[in-house]
């Protein structure tokens, strides 16, 4: 049962943004009303075509009464009851809580885990996986923060992904990945077993995370490149320290102003996903039973190179093309995810 009390609320909330829109002059209200006219458009167009087939469905009905039009109207019955469902369904959709967070960028966040050299080639692919991903999709990457490994791959690293609907794509990446083959540096041709943490957060804005000058501690240190004859050596790094939590953020590019501003960044988007983390955390207890937990140290995927065969485990999805899901086509996984939880939403919702 669609409630319409909440899909007439819609209705007019969009009609206020639309009025408002041209009233303002602010600058910032203004953005702030694009935003929430972008997140509603799709919406409002989903429920007024489903009223409109509405409509057109009673209409026909009344059709039937005359007989030189009972045949016409019949079929535009049939048509209307085969297309009406699906409809249905996309309304139920629309008006699903939204995650606030889902048009942001995101920071995608890659350390290796257990498997010593090998976890951070692992990294290195993982993170050509979601470059790949990132540009088939037309967004844009940037590395803000790298800490190669000697034999390749990394032991961290620190990308911002901006584009539209960043984060809704890729937020349910967050969590170890495993991987399954052998390594380059094995003789003895034996499969091994490595890990990486991936961790995907939404991009902060200034106003979303308010930081005090004095809850941080900012170091500038030397920072190296690779050794040998092309060290690079340079005092610009930057280190912050978020006094009220421990969390410590990195950057050692040649700017120490960029650098800083990256860390900035950085920090904003740990603190307001650990903000994000505790407000589902809570909504999760009041309704016993939380969607989806989120927990970081869960195995999520597995990629095994023998067998060809990648695995989701919190859909259950396995897939033998593992050439082309490490090569960036994530969109057959990704869409299952949004799926799946789209269906929990919805049984929770009408439970």
């Amino acid at each position: 049962m669609i409630p319409t009390q909440r899909l007439q609320e819609i209705l007019d909330r969009f009609a206020f943004i639309e009025a408002k829109m041209a009233e303002v002059t602010d600058s910032a209200e203004i953005a702030q009303l694009g935003r929430d006219y972008s997140a509603l458009q799709l919406v409002v167009a989903t429920i007024l075509e489903w009223q409109q087939t509405q409509a057109d469905l009673a209409a026909a009905r009344e059709m039937l009464a005359d007989a030189e039009m009972r045949a016409l109207a019949e079929d535009e019955i049939a048509e209307i009851e085969t297309r009406l469902p699906e409809l249905e369904e996309a309304v139920r959709l629309a008006l699903l809580p939204r995650d606030v967070a889902d048009e942001r960028a995101a920071i995608l966040e890659i350390r290796p885990g257990t498997g010593g050299d090998e976890a951070a080639l692992f990294a290195g692919d993982l993170l050509r996986m979601y470059l790949r991903y990132a540009e088939s999709h037309g967004w844009t990457v940037e590395i803000l923060d790298e800490n190669p490994a000697e034999l390749g791959g990394y032991k961290e690293v620190v990308a911002a992904i901006r584009g539209q609907g960043v984060f809704a794509r890729l937020k349910f990446e967050s969590g170890v990945h495993r991987v399954q083959r052998v390594p380059v540096t094995e003789a003895s041709g034996r499969i091994h077993t490595s890990a990486a943490t991936v961790a995907v957060l939404p991009e902060a804005e200034e106003i979303d995370i308010d930081i005090p000058a004095a809850d941080i501690r900012i170091d500038t240190m030397r920072a190296s490149g690779a050794g040998g004859q092309h060290v690079n050596v340079t005092d610009s790094a930057v280190r912050i320290t978020h006094i009220p939590t421990g969390i410590v953020v990195t950057s050692s590019e040649k700017s120490q102003h960029q650098n800083r501003a990256r860390a900035m960044e950085v920090l904003r988007a740990r603190l307001y996903d650990q903000e994000r983390q505790r407000a589902q955390a809570e909504r999760a207890a009041e309704r016993k039973g939380q969607v989806g937990s989120g927990d970081r140290s869960e195995r999520i995927r597995t990629y095994n190179f023998p067998q060809g065969r990648v695995t989701d485990h919190s859909i259950g999805l396995t897939l033998y093309r593992l050439d082309q899901v490490i090569a960036g086509d994530l969109d057959e996984i990704i869409d299952a995810l949004i799926a799946a939880d789209q269906a929990a939403k919805l049984a929770e919702m009408e439970a």
